[in-house]
């Protein structure tokens, strides 16, 4: 079912709460994958009924050229969630349902949460991500709302936002779907060439090898055998290797086994952004 108007959506939900069902969210910008289907086989595990939205967010990219080129096409993203479950409920709002007249995003203080990584490589980036968020939360009033851990940046920033806002919303984190060969799955890699998805699986053997090197190995030296593993590639521009303890990801130099510890990633391949990231203990 594809519900364009909010009202028409409220409408459904409002029943189905009023029968005793549990509403599930899983926020997407569209370009579906196998990701976001594992996604929503979770949310079902935990709900009875699961709203998709697909809704390009204007206010989260921080570069215009990005945003302009994300791919778009609602209508086979709704073909492709009713041939995985014909029960699914895709909302498809325009910008002014979700924003009014006024195509801005709020300010949110998010703490060290945003400081580094995604927050410092993309100004404001997080307060474009809490304001949609926030406004889908008021929309759709779901019990429960979830996110990948490829973006586990983004999934803590959520939570905060909920804290800040005080919604009525469970944030459920859910493990990161990669293909075969480790690759995260992200809608951008539908702008890479086979050849490139081939390219983008060291990001996934880079994680690998700060991973299996972290019980033995200083911060400092995976963070170099991690680097002259990009510089080594030339297809590849990395913007940052990061490991950060999980409680407040600020990155480290040191270990304290009292810790959760993080690996983070971005790089560019040719013109594609791509991120990652893989607990390390």
């Amino acid at each position: 079912m594809v519900i364009n108007s909010k009202s028409s959506l409220q409408e459904t939900l409002e029943i189905a709460k009023n029968e005793g069902k549990t509403i599930g969210l899983v926020p997407t910008m569209g370009a579906l994958h196998e990701g976001h289907l594992s996604l929503i086989n979770f949310a079902y595990s935990h709900c009875d009924i699961v709203v998709v939205s697909i809704f390009v967010n204007p206010t989260q990219f921080n570069n215009s050229s990005d945003l302009e080129k994300y791919p778009r096409n609602v209508i086979k993203d709704a073909e492709f969630l009713k041939a995985h479950n014909e029960k699914t409920i895709v909302f498809t709002p325009e910008v002014e349902d979700i924003y009014d007249d006024k195509v801005e995003a709020e300010s949110f203080e998010f703490g060290n949460f945003v400081n580094h990584m995604e927050g410092e490589f993309r100004t404001g980036h997080f307060d474009g991500v809490g304001s949609v968020l926030k406004r889908l939360f008021d929309i759709i009033k779901p019990h429960k709302a979830f996110f990948g851990e490829k973006d586990y940046q983004q999934l803590r920033v959520v939570k905060k936002l909920v804290e800040i806002t005080e919604q009525d919303v469970d944030i459920i984190g859910c493990p990161t779907s990669r293909n075969e060969f480790g690759l995260a799955q992200s809608s951008r890699n539908f702008r890479l060439s086979e050849a490139e998805l081939k390219e983008a699986e060291l990001i996934y053997e880079a994680l690998m090898k700060a991973k299996h090197m972290f019980g033995k190995n200083s911060i400092e030296s995976i963070e170099n055998e991690v680097e002259q593993m990009f510089k080594s590639n030339p297809h590849f521009d990395l913007e940052y290797f990061s490991i950060v303890k999980e409680n407040d990801l600020i990155p480290t130099k040191t270990k304290d086994s009292n810790y959760n510890y993080r690996a983070f990633i971005a790089a560019f391949l040719g013109e594609v952004r791509l991120i990652d990231n893989m607990a390390l203990n």
